[in-house]
């Protein structure tokens, strides 16, 4: 069966090797796209959902061409000529949920009316039976995304929450960080298990929490079974995830994990974050400043930090001044084989606070965080 998951756009890299990692072959990369598509078993839907810790979005891939100057008259063919009946049951309801790309005489709107009526029309045709249309809560969500002069069909596996929605967090930080981000990042540093990893601005504590989750093999699906849920069930029931549940083994070892934050505010909210993700006994929060980690800790090995951004602090010079005493005070904990991953939107002004205090940079990369480009920083000293 053909696949395509979304994720956010500049990790494709690391979530490539997770999808091999499940089984699955890669077919194509759209690198900076945020699209991956490959192939596998059906038990790669489970373990995506439940399992994965940097895809957004698992779908079905039911159709894909390329069509010059594509109409809306392409997208009713294409959706009509796709047997429905194999996807969904006669008592179940359909959603489309429609994307649009790039300069087109159709809007989004028109692609998901066009696509729902040749769906109907093709089941009808089938089956004698007109489905119900649920835009709120569908038993089988359809997507259909026209990218510039591409058609992509789909069906939506995961559902209209995304996986990086994990279902653990009971506190919000106003600017927290996407957890599949947090867990890309945490793949890149190679962070092994006795290792220190420490997230020096951890803020609501996704970085930490996202660490020990994936050092005792706790599923991110636990979180969000109940309060989510997941679209496949409603195709194939409940025996492909409940074999994929039987085969996780998690384990309760401590781990040297450090979030720090100079906010109580935020660190108390961590902290009951990282209580519902069963995580608490293993996480150290403390109450402190980035710019002053010298006279607290003599030597970590891993930092993965996603500071604050100018449109997050008002003032560039407060940001300029922090990410230098912040770079300051990192390389006097930091020993050989220490690695520092930052993420921020402040590209330039970092850039010149890596050249200041002297830090080789192994890689870089940008990734698009929530509608805003930021860019992805690997020091080693």
């Amino acid at each position: 069966m053909d696949y395509y998951i979304t994720l956010s756009p500049g990790l494709e890299k690391i979530s490539k090797n997770e999808i091999e990692f499940f089984g699955g072959k890669i077919k194509e990369v759209r690198e900076n796209r945020g699209r991956i598509f490959f192939s596998g078993d059906l038990e790669i839907i489970p373990k995506i959902n439940y399992l994965s810790r940097t895809v957004e979005r698992l779908n079905i891939l039911l159709h894909r061409e390329e069509i010059p100057n594509i109409s809306l008259e392409d997208v009713y063919d294409r959706v009509y000529n796709i047997d429905w009946t194999e996807w969904v049951k006669e008592e179940q309801s359909f959603a489309i949920r429609p994307l649009r790309a790039g300069e087109h005489s159709f809007t989004s709107i028109d692609i998901g009316r066009v696509a729902g009526e040749a769906l109907i029309k093709s089941y009808q045709k089938d089956k004698n039976v007109r489905l119900k249309v649920n835009l709120d809560e569908p038993d089988v969500i359809v997507r259909v995304e026209v990218i510039f002069d591409e058609l992509i069909v789909g069906i939506d596996t995961t559902g209209d929450v995304a996986l990086d929605k994990r279902g653990y967090r009971v506190f919000n930080h106003p600017a927290h960080l996407n957890a599949t981000i947090a867990s890309s990042l945490i793949y890149l540093s190679e962070w092994k298990d006795d290792e220190v990893l420490l997230d020096p601005m951890c803020g609501s504590g996704t970085i930490p929490i996202e660490g020990a989750l994936m050092k005792r093999n706790i599923p991110i699906g636990k979180f969000r079974e109940n309060k989510y849920g997941f679209k496949f069930i409603d195709i194939f029931g409940y025996e492909l995830l409940d074999k994929i549940k039987k085969e996780i083994a998690e384990n309760k070892n401590i781990y040297k994990i450090i979030g720090l934050d100079r906010n109580q505010k935020y660190l108390d909210g961590a902290k009951e974050n990282a209580k519902n993700a069963e995580v608490l006994d293993t996480i150290n929060f403390i109450c402190g400043d980035a710019t002053k980690l010298h006279e607290r800790f003599d030597s970590v090995d891993v930092i993965i930090a996603n500071p604050p951004y100018g449109i997050r602090m008002g003032n560039k010079r407060v940001v300029k001044k922090l990410y230098n005493e912040f770079l300051s005070s990192v390389k006097k904990i930091m020993h050989g084989s220490s690695r520092l991953i930052v993420i921020t939107a402040e590209d330039r002004m970092f850039r010149d606070a890596i050249i200041k205090n002297n830090f080789e940079v192994k890689d870089e990369f940008n990734v698009m965080f929530g509608g805003l480009m930021t860019r992805v920083f690997y020091l080693t000293l």
